[in-house]
């Protein structure tokens, strides 16, 4: 049987509450959870905290997490029930990635900058997004 891997991208509304408890903790069950079904974490990381456009189940602002990862495209639904089954977790979205964009938008996650092809200069991160967009 062949397996294919494929990087995704995923972004999590975790409750704010939960995460202003004990953030180091929230931030590593995400990466645990994505490793127990399977995945393997290419970076994690806080993106942003806000009012939510509108109230998902009382909550009324979010934390919002950021993961890529590499995983079977059949663990996803995987995935997904155990971000249902968590507490910490108000909402999640995945998206798969192009394999043009993943090594730009990783190294735009880690706040690293990527080298131009050919060249061996470093691109910006405006460039780095740039690559990103098309």
């Amino acid at each position: 049987m062949v397996t294919h891997i494929s990087t995704y991208e995923t972004l999590f509304i975790l409750d704010s509450n939960h995460y202003a408890r004990d953030p180091n903790g929230v931030g590593k069950s995400v990466a645990a959870m994505i490793e127990e079904v399977g995945g393997k974490v290419l970076v994690s990381r806080l993106w942003a905290e806000q009012k939510l456009a509108y109230p998902i189940d009382g909550h009324f602002k979010g934390t919002y997490w950021l993961a890529y990862f590499e995983m079977e495209g059949t663990k996803l639904t995987e995935l997904n029930r155990a971000c249902q089954l968590s507490e910490s977790i108000v909402r999640h979205m995945s998206l798969k990635l192009d394999k043009r964009l993943v090594e730009p938008m990783v190294a735009h996650a880690r706040g690293e900058s990527i080298s131009t092809e050919g060249t061996g200069e470093e691109s910006t991160e405006v460039e780095a997004a740039e690559v990103a967009a098309t």
